[in-house]
């Protein structure tokens, strides 16, 4: 890597052939220090998710020098700027044109990757704000928490917390940046936010007002987290998956203290090694000790059994690359999860800890926390959105009362463009799907309603007309009479506070209310369906 002392000729420095004599090649992509470092950063926040850190590929295609230079510095600026079909954002609207150019140049140079981190540096960065023993008894406040909903400010590092009864914010709490997931202690008193930073927050709802009681980071890229949730263990333990570096960590609960990290480095289902292999997303398993941790360039779903952290017990179930998010079927045994980048739905059998079917439902699968209910053809059934094209794709989900229609597609119903989540709940007739990744604000600003007696889209809804501004994500309140859509204004900190969220009649489909003054605001987790309800 060469740094240069100066910003000049940025969009000469792509590594094309130059049409000389000789056929000579340029010289090699540069940045000064300042602006590589500013690079750097714009591209953990935006691109290492999909294109990972070390920049080789999974839901993304792989951006290492030997592709991008092909390119050349003025394809990659397009391609930065305005999106592609593919499921890729524009982001003209995020970066100036100088910040394009930067991370055009930067995608073709060689980058040293992250440092690693261990548990004993885990431990120098725990911290605990309030200590268990003063942890309050009863709730300090007269709201009915069990309807809160823990709403994701995402740019802001913050999460919102909203009363679902009053439709006030009760508070904001700073966390990690980016917030991806939070999960729940099996009452719901506790809540584990973990940032794109690997910061993993530990939230208390009976505090007046709910505050972050400690904190520890385990990565410096992260997705997901879990609690231990079953028997003499139950919420006993918390684990948090890195992207960088790959592997999970495992904390008491409690006190937030890191016990043990284990990398997921290992051979791929092709018999491939694999340095940079994600866990992307982590699930308890409600009959057994066990998490699934997904380990997204592997292709493997991993059982662990956290009954013994000093004899660690790990089954590796071979399925398809490139995990991403998954969720239980209604009895929560069988977890259905996106192998996005190959096209497919894996299940496997959480009880037997074997792998079960593969589905191939369309390009790049993403049905975020999922969505179950009952189709009068096909009994139980599951779907999912999709990142590359506009469709949803629903399949059977109950081996035992409908075998015949189990792990098969039931149908799939045309949306107008691509999406990241699909959501329902047991008392609305319909399913909800956000179209987030289409370039066409009009069709990233709407949303499906689909008839689950039909199959069929009944009703699409504008969500919002805001400039830069996109929906996604649905969540229910505790009755399940309102579904609330997040819109994310884009554009730089100035826009954020324009961020909001519009709560519909999950039944009439009419527009109730409109919550304001969110930064960001992107997923949503409301208390009492997230411990209750396998929607």
């Amino acid at each position: 890597m060469k740094l240069a002392l100066t910003l000049s000729a940025i969009s000469m420095a792509a590594g094309a052939v130059l049409l000389g004599s000789g056929g000579a090649m340029a010289a090699e992509p540069t940045l000064s220090e300042k602006d590589f470092e500013e690079a750097k950063v714009m591209y953990f926040q935006r691109c290492a998710g999909c294109h990972g850190v070390l920049r080789k590929g999974a839901t993304g295609k792989s951006l290492e020098p030997k592709n991008t230079i092909k390119l050349g510095q003025k394809r990659l600026e397009k391609i930065i700027s305005l999106g592609t079909e593919g499921g890729m954002n524009n982001f003209d609207d995020i970066f100036d044109k100088r910040q394009i150019a930067l991370l055009a140049t930067y995608v073709q140079m060689d980058v040293p990757p992250p440092a690693e981190m261990s548990l004993a540096e885990m431990k120098k960065r725990w911290k605990i704000f309030v200590k268990p023993e003063d942890y309050p008894s009863k709730p300090q406040h007269n709201l009915n928490w069990e309807n809160f909903f823990m709403v994701i400010l995402r740019d802001a590092g913050k999460v919102g917390i909203i009363d679902g009864d009053t439709k006030k914010i009760v508070t904001k709490v700073d966390t990690g940046y980016a917030i991806h997931v939070m999960k729940e202690s099996s009452d719901g008193r506790f809540w584990y936010a973990i940032g794109r930073d690997g910061l993993l927050s530990k939230i208390d709802l009976f505090m007046n007002p709910p505050r972050v009681v400690a904190s520890t980071q385990i990565a410096s890229d992260a997705r997901d987290v879990a609690v231990s949730h079953y028997g003499k263990w139950k919420d006993k333990y918390v684990i948090g998956g890195g992207y960088w570096p790959p592997h999970f960590a495992i904390l008491d609960a409690k006190t937030m203290e890191p016990l043990k990290v284990v990398s997921t480095r290992g051979v791929n289902v092709d018999g491939e090694y694999v340095n940079e292999a994600r866990v992307a997303a982590i699930y308890n398993t409600p009959n057994a000790p066990t998490w699934i941790v997904a380990v997204k360039e592997l292709g493997q779903l991993w059982q662990v059994d956290y009954s013994d952290l000093d004899n660690l017990r790990i089954e590796q179930i071979n399925s398809h690359k490139f995990l991403h998010d998954g969720f239980f079927d209604p009895t929560q045994r069988y977890f259905q999860i996106a192998a996005n980048a190959s096209n497919r739905i894996e299940i496997m059998d959480s009880e037997t800890r074997k792998f079960v079917a593969s589905i191939e439902t369309g390009n790049k699968p993403h049905p975020g926390p999922g969505a179950n209910w009952v189709d009068p053809k096909c009994g139980p059934v599951a779907g999912t959105t999709h990142l590359g094209e506009g469709k949803i794709t629903v399949w059977g989900n109950d081996p035992k009362g409908h075998p015949d229609n189990a792990w098969k597609i039931c149908y799939k119903t045309a949306t107008d463009g691509a999406g990241l989540f699909i959501r329902t709940h047991p008392n609305s007739p319909y399913v909800f799907a956000d179209q987030t990744k289409h370039p066409d604000p009009d069709v990233q600003q709407s949303i499906k309603v689909i008839s689950k007696k039909t199959g069929k889209v009944v009703k699409t809804i504008r969500v919002t007309e805001l400039d830069k501004a996109l929906a996604v994500h649905f969540e229910f309140n505790k009755s399940g009479s309102e579904v609330w859509v997040s819109v994310w204004v884009r554009g730089g900190k100035k826009n954020w506070s324009k961020g909001h969220i519009v709560v519909y009649d999950s039944n009439t489909l009419e527009k109730i209310t409109v919550i304001e003054n969110l930064e960001t605001p992107t997923g949503k987790f409301n208390v009492y369906n997230r411990v209750n309800h396998k929607t």
